[in-house]
């Protein structure tokens, strides 16, 4: 019987399939009957277990445990995850699927420890990440490689996503310094032939169509095929919408019993209408009865385009060389309306000094280029008695990135005169005189829009090396450590308002990470690791000369002399395996401490060098997977403390950090009633988030209130290739905010009540 090892992740062994365990089992039964014919000894054969298939194909899922993954799809994570000392929320397809959220923005939304930001002129770019109080926008990998289009995400092309906290620079390089997101696509497999459509109708004008085919052409080859189109209003903001168009293909062919290849490619259209929800008014509380007032010619378009090839190559035993290139490309702009609340100035004539809603425009838009090339060495060997698992990573990457502005004209008639920076000026407002909502506000403005002018040319160039070591001591001790240098040149030409400024600097990144592992039983262990990370100085694309959100600081002259902003992370945690490894459950405490923080007040370019200090403190515990066979659930909850320790302004040490919740849970549930009904729901509770820029003191007078969102889900299988399945969101039809402007001039609006029906068919 196989006997799983739990020191040694099978990735460097030849798979073995149930279409192999099948052809041993005939052929051993045959000569176990002419051993019996030619002796009269007893034969004991190994006992043939058979385990549940979880509802998809997920090849990293536990069997039988649908909300639980037994490995990373990154195989430079040596370990299972059940024995992989660092926290990770490892979300399946068929949790995302039950839970009805779709863009990777509302998956990680609902995740513990993590909050969504906004950015200057509202970024609208795409997602925004913050996880454990830091950013993490562009700490975001597909398949192990960064993935550095700030774009919508998908989840339809989807395996499972994997939220890897706390730094992991060793992984991940610059960067990541709360941690970071590695999502694992649906690739092609000999294995198994499958066509699955989805087709989904629901509240809101909602539609959803998928495509998900995998046949295998040969034993040694096979094509996989994902497609996507989605539409739907934004529940109770119609006439904002959203929609997507998608296509995923991947081919997997092996050569040689030695030589495995890989292609995929990757497209996504992501084209919305939406404004940019609320306002935090006087009271320091969002504005509950704002009316939509999305324009008419607002947009936010998001395209992108990749190529992945990729090859391994079996040496013997333990040794295996894999090798990665990825090319693509996305192209994102975007016109949007904002709303704040405020006074008609003194000079309106038609009610000066009355309270109203005054409308502004944000825009921007984004062209993206990159290469990545990884290859890694995985080398299982035994050296002085001790096993070794090496990984040698080595990678190159180009990432180069354009922005500019939208040049837009409002022709509509102003009705009202507002106060500005610039003074009092002639504006639109959504209320009128005497405080009702005016008729037609999405063509209050009129806008014409045309491309304008870049405004930032930005480009890195990054040579990275990594060597990894995982050690088993002995039956119960283990330690692994990993050292990593990142070798960049950067530059960046900004546009100021007509001042260029050419920037450019290289340096080399070291950090690393160490720890030890101890087995209290083959179910449980206890570890305690050391891990850190960098950023540099102006590493985020999208804000070229604004030392705020990961900006430039400083001018082109001092910009080498500022030092990378460095991280480190102390955690200790421990993980069980419960139920017959059905359920994992892990709990860990941690403190990650990020020192020569870059300060930027409001809109300065300049900023302060390597001035500021911040601390999280937390506590993060988690299960996933089965209770008992019927039951199954995703539970996660986070307590933190923020503080910031040091900072230029002494008025802002001891204060929390921005966009920060301290305490955050979310749970789902999923019971199997009978073999064709099941049913669950999850919450979702995030506290208080105050507003502000990244890695400063929160504005205490502004925020975001705490909100727990409840959604339900219900489905019935009718056979092997039919079933249907119910998803309500927001049941009870709570008014919650995702998150604020420091300023807030905005807060996004959650989704109100919405329902949709799925039918699914397999053939």
């Amino acid at each position: 019987m196989y006997n799983k090892r739990k020191t040694m992740r099978p990735s460097l062994r030849k798979p073995v399939f149930q279409q192999s365990a099948l052809a041993m089992s005939i052929p051993g039964l045959m000569l176990a009957g002419h051993a019996l014919a030619q002796d009269d000894e007893p034969i004991v054969l190994d006992t043939l277990q058979v385990e549940e298939r979880t509802v998809d194909t997920n090849p990293y899922a536990e069997p039988g445990a649908p909300y639980k993954a037994r490995i990373s799809g990154d195989r430079r994570r040596v370990k299972e995850l059940a024995d992989t000392p660092v926290t990770m929320t490892v979300l399946t397809q068929t949790q995302m699927e039950e839970s009805g959220k779709a863009d990777l923005k509302e998956v990680l939304a609902a995740q513990p420890g993590i909050t969504l930001g906004t950015g200057e002129n509202g970024n609208a770019f795409g997602d925004r990440y913050v996880i454990r109080g830091h950013e993490a926008r562009s700490d975001v990998f597909v398949d192990g490689l960064r993935d550095p289009g700030m774009t919508t995400r998908e989840s339809f092309a989807v395996e499972q996503v994997e939220i890897t906290k706390g730094p992991s620079a060793t992984f991940a390089g610059r960067g990541s310094t709360g941690g970071a997101v590695n999502s694992i696509t649906k690739q092609a497999s000999t294995e198994y032939d499958f066509n699955k459509v989805k087709a989904a109708l629901g509240t809101d004008n909602h539609h959803r169509l998928t495509l998900d085919s995998n046949v295998a052409i040969s034993d040694s080859t096979a094509v996989r095929v994902n497609l996507l189109h989605t539409e739907e209003d934004v529940p109770e903001r119609d006439p904002a919408y959203r929609e997507r168009k998608g296509l995923a293909a991947s081919v997997s062919h092996q050569a040689t019993d030695k030589l495995d290849i890989k292609a995929d490619v990757y497209y996504l259209d992501a084209s919305d209408g939406w404004d940019m929800g609320s306002y935090i008014g006087s009271d320091g509380k969002p504005n509950d009865n704002i009316p939509v007032y999305v324009q008419d010619e607002d947009f936010i378009d998001s395209e992108v385009n990749a190529f992945t090839l990729r090859f391994g190559y079996q040496f013997g035993e333990g040794l295996r060389l894999e090798n990665s290139t990825r090319v693509g490309g996305t192209e994102n702009g975007y016109v949007v309306t904002g709303a704040r609340g405020t006074n008609r100035d003194a000079t309106d004539p038609d009610a000066p000094g009355a309270e109203t809603i005054s409308l502004s425009t944000h825009q921007g838009w984004q062209e993206v280029d990159y290469l990545a090339n990884q290859s890694n060495l995985f080398w299982d060997v035994e050296l002085g008695g001790k096993q070794h698992q090496f990984v040698v990573s080595a990678e190159y990457t180009q990432h180069d990135v354009v922005n500019g502005v939208y040049n837009v004209t409002n022709t509509g008639a102003t009705n009202c005169v507002v106060s500005g920076r610039g003074g009092a000026s002639p504006s639109y407002c959504i209320v009128d005189p005497n405080g009702n909502t005016i008729e037609n506000i999405g063509s209050l403005m009129g806008r014409q829009i045309t491309k304008g002018d870049q405004d930032s040319d930005y480009q890195i160039d990054t040579w990275s090396l990594a060597v990894m070591d995982t050690i088993e001591l002995n039956d119960t001790w283990s330690t692994f450590f990993g050292v990593r240098i990142d070798s960049f040149d950067y530059s960046n030409v900004v546009n100021n308002r007509g001042t260029i400024s050419e920037f450019s600097y290289s340096d080399d990144l070291w950090n690393g990470h160490v720890g030890v592992v101890y087995k209290i039983n083959d179910e449980a262990n206890i570890y305690a690791a050391y891990s850190t990370a960098s950023n540099i100085n102006g590493g985020e694309s999208d804000v070229g000369g604004n030392c705020g959100y990961g900006g430039l600081c400083g001018d082109s002259s001092i910009i080498d002399q500022s030092k990378p902003e460095q991280t480190e992370n102390i955690e200790l945690g421990a993980k069980w395996e419960l139920f017959d490894d059905k359920l994992l459950a892990t709990a860990a405490v941690f403190q990650i401490t990020k020192d020569d923080v870059m300060e930027g007040a409001d809109y300065s370019t300049v900023g302060t060098l390597n001035t500021g200090k911040n601390q999280v403190e937390g506590v993060e515990v988690s299960l996933a997977g089965n209770i008992t066979k019927r039951l199954s659930t995703l539970f996660g909850a986070s307590v933190m403390n923020a503080k910031i320790l040091e900072s230029v302004d002494p008025a802002d040490e001891g204060k929390t950090l921005a966009n920060f919740a301290d305490k955050s849970a979310y749970l789902q549930l999923r019971y199997q009633l009978t073999d064709a009904i099941s049913f669950g729901g999850s919450a979702t509770y995030a506290s208080e988030v105050y507003v502000g820029q990244p890695d400063s003191a929160a504005s205490e007078d502004r925020s975001v209130p705490s909100y727990t969102v409840y959604d339900l889900f219900a489905s019935y299988r009718v056979n092997e290739q039919l079933d249907f399945r119910l998803n309500i969101g927001n049941v009870s039809n709570e008014d919650y905010y995702l998150t604020a402007y420091r300023s807030g001039s905005f807060a996004y609006i959650g989704d109100h009540r919405n329902a949709q029906l799925t039918v699914s068919y397999e053939f």
